[in-house]
């Protein structure tokens, strides 16, 4: 049975915190060696562990986060889960983290809060629902669940849009997946986090690495402001920082990293049942259980380490939601911050080998990182017991920029996160 407080007790706990909250997961000290470390304390790098130590029966793992668990990108983001991608590859990978999110609060025995409430693009002229029924036929092919509403079925179920003929982008219609959902960013880190360390994976935080040990062309280790720490493979999962970790090793990754503007407004009431999406707007939006709506836009195309943004950005962004749903337009904002995500040339995640004997990536995510956390962390830890790819990640290896065989999913990625 629950505790049961008084008022005057929970005022207390607020006040001056409660002691005696076991912790979800050990603060562990690095050991000299380990099978495996993942350096990233994300959510790739949590679902990685965990799925190292629950599916392939490897325990003796680290997760070396710089910070706090879940402090980056996994805490900074806007929670869409979706997999509407256009190639086979993409729907394969984005499917299978799709289909994991929905169990996932059983699996972990950790409620993440996950909410399906389908995902609405919308449409604003003939040419596009040409596009986007040519879309549809492909992720339907590749095993994505979606529909095409017409503009009067969309104005039944949505009627805070902006309907006027006379709208800046008025509207024709929408492509919908009706599967899609948010969840609770800090809980699926620290949901990872608990079953992890529960199987016996080292979760050490405030451990930056600051280079690799390498030994007759391999790598060995890693350097950290903790020690020196041996592994027979290293797997790196730190999203906007990849290119510059993977250039302490003597690589050259096409990643490009940007900070990505969100925000939050103050609570409403239920408003908006759907996750709504302009790519003509630049813009998309849905509610939190909270109440806030938590709203953003595309990239700042100025390549940065800033998890702020800049001001002309966050301009669009409200210009753009105040014209996708006027009566918005008074809401006030709460809170905003950014993301610092890592773009490759084809909008499409890396995962493999470096090229570098011991060491191995999950990056490249860009805008999709949060939705893919599940499926990145069971391939990634798939490739990291066998030292071999997944055939869901096999397309997502490094080579593919040699051999030109891209996965330009830019228009899926773009906007839409």
């Amino acid at each position: 049975m629950r505790p049961r407080y008084s008022g005057l007790a929970l005022l207390k706990h607020a006040a001056f915190g409660r002691t005696g909250w076991p912790r979800a997961w050990r603060d562990a000290n690095p050991r000299d060696a380990y099978d495996v470390v993942i350096v990233g304390g994300g959510g790739h790098g949590l679902a990685t562990a965990y799925y190292l130590a629950k599916k392939h029966r490897i325990r003796r793992v680290a997760v070396l986060e710089k910070g706090w668990i879940g402090g980056g990108n996994t805490g900074r983001n806007t929670t869409v889960i979706r997999s509407n991608y256009f190639y086979p590859e993409s729907n394969r990978i984005y499917g299978l983290s799709h289909r994991l999110y929905q169990g996932l609060s059983r699996k972990l025995n950790y409620n993440i809060m996950y909410s399906p409430r389908g995902m609405v693009q919308l449409i604003h002229s003939e040419a596009e629902m040409e596009m986007a029924a040519r879309a549809l036929n492909a992720m339907r092919l590749g095993g994505s669940s979606a529909e095409i509403w017409s503009r009067a079925q969309l104005k039944r179920r949505e009627p805070l849009l902006n309907w006027a003929d006379e709208a800046r982008h008025a509207i024709h219609g929408a492509m919908v997946q009706p599967k899609a959902a948010t969840a609770r960013h800090d809980a699926v880190a620290w949901g990872y986090a608990r079953a992890a360390d529960a199987l016996g994976v080292d979760i050490i935080q405030n451990c930056e690495v600051t280079d690799f040990l390498t030994s007759a062309g391999r790598i060995t280790g890693v350097a950290t402001t903790r020690g020196e720490i041996r592994a027979e493979r290293v797997g790196l999962a730190v999203a906007g920082h990849s290119s510059d970790l993977a250039a302490r090793a003597g690589l050259s990754l096409p990643i490009t990293s940007y900070a990505l503007q969100a925000f939050v407004s103050e609570p409403v009431k239920p408003i908006l049942h759907r996750i709504l999406f302009s790519a003509a707007l630049g813009v998309y939006i849905s509610q939190s259980d909270k109440g806030g709506l938590v709203f953003g836009g595309g990239l700042d195309r100025v390549p940065s380490y800033g998890q702020r943004g800049n001001l002309p950005v966050a301009q669009g962004v409200v210009s753009g939601i105040s014209n996708l749903v006027p009566a918005l337009a008074t809401a006030r904002i709460l809170r905003q911050w950014a993301g610092i995500v890592d773009v490759t040339p084809d909008s499409s995640p890396i995962i493999g080998p470096s090229g570098m004997a011991g060491l191995y990536l999950n990056c490249g995510w860009g805008t999709g990182g949060f939705k893919a956390i599940p499926g990145g962390g069971w391939v990634f830890a798939h490739l990291l017991a066998k030292g071999e790819h997944h055939e869901i990640s096999r397309p997502f290896d490094l080579s593919r920029f040699d051999r030109g065989h891209l996965l330009d999913e830019g228009a899926a990625a773009g906007i839409a996160h």
